[in-house]
């Protein structure tokens, strides 16, 4: 089942249980898969690793909406934006903990030999794409650079 496909069904879900958080959320996640498959040079469907890409960018920006609101003392918007994040996170694949990450990359460089903060690109590029969508790209980026220096 297509992540459109099941974007709808949960959205029917969503109307008919009156849940207004979820439906946005929904409604965000629908727009983008959209915007995407109209955007110039776009094929005709959206890959998985896209699907993902892009759901990980909504989480992004909510997660930096609701930082901001409550740096600036508004619980009350930042309360809804981290409820979205909880509609679209259950679209993401499971995320990989700290450890799980830190051992995957550590593996990595111990395979391509790889020491200093010169070699980060191509670290950061091997384990962006074994990592892909289970963990957010600031993390292993974090994680790579304490297993560098």
């Amino acid at each position: 089942m297509s992540l459109e496909v099941k974007i709808m069904d949960n959205m029917k879900e969503a109307m008919k249980a009156k849940d207004t958080v979820a439906l946005e959320a929904l409604r965000a996640i629908k727009s983008a898969i959209i915007l995407a498959k109209t955007e110039t040079g776009a094929s005709e469907g959206l890959s998985e690793q896209d699907e993902i890409k892009m759901l990980q960018r909504l989480v992004k920006m909510r997660k930096d909406s609701a930082e901001i609101f409550t740096k600036q003392n508004r619980q009350d918007l930042a309360e809804p934006e981290l409820a979205q994040i909880a509609v679209i996170e259950k679209f993401l694949p499971a995320q990989l903990s700290e450890t799980e990450i830190e051992a995957i990359i550590a593996k990595i460089i111990a395979e391509t030999g790889a020491s200093g903060i010169a070699s980060m690109g191509k670290v950061m590029g091997l384990a962006s794409a074994q990592i892909g969508g289970q963990a957010e790209g600031k993390t292993i980026s974090t994680i790579v650079k304490k297993l560098l220096v």
